[in-house]
């Protein structure tokens, strides 16, 4: 992990981008205080399917909607 001023982090931002995402936990401090941590964003394990998707996957039913609400409305539900 990597201490840095806050007039150094201004001045070397890009750089210091560069080492987060190369793994390093870059620590800023203002006049020798700890104020903030830096680190890499973690990407999400797998990416969202589109709804479409999912919709597909789903079983069809038999009959409409309509109809399966009235029934459970019906029934008490």
């Amino acid at each position: 992990m990597g201490t840095v001023t806050l007039a150094e982090a201004k001045t070397h931002l890009s750089q210091l981008l560069e080492e987060i995402e190369a793994g390093e936990e870059i620590v800023i401090t203002r006049r020798g205080i700890p104020i903030a941590r830096l680190s890499a964003v973690e990407s999400p394990k797998k990416p969202f399917r589109p709804l479409a998707d999912f919709r597909r996957r789903l079983p069809a039913w038999r009959k409409p909607s309509a109809d399966l609400v009235r029934d459970l409305r019906n029934e008490g539900h």
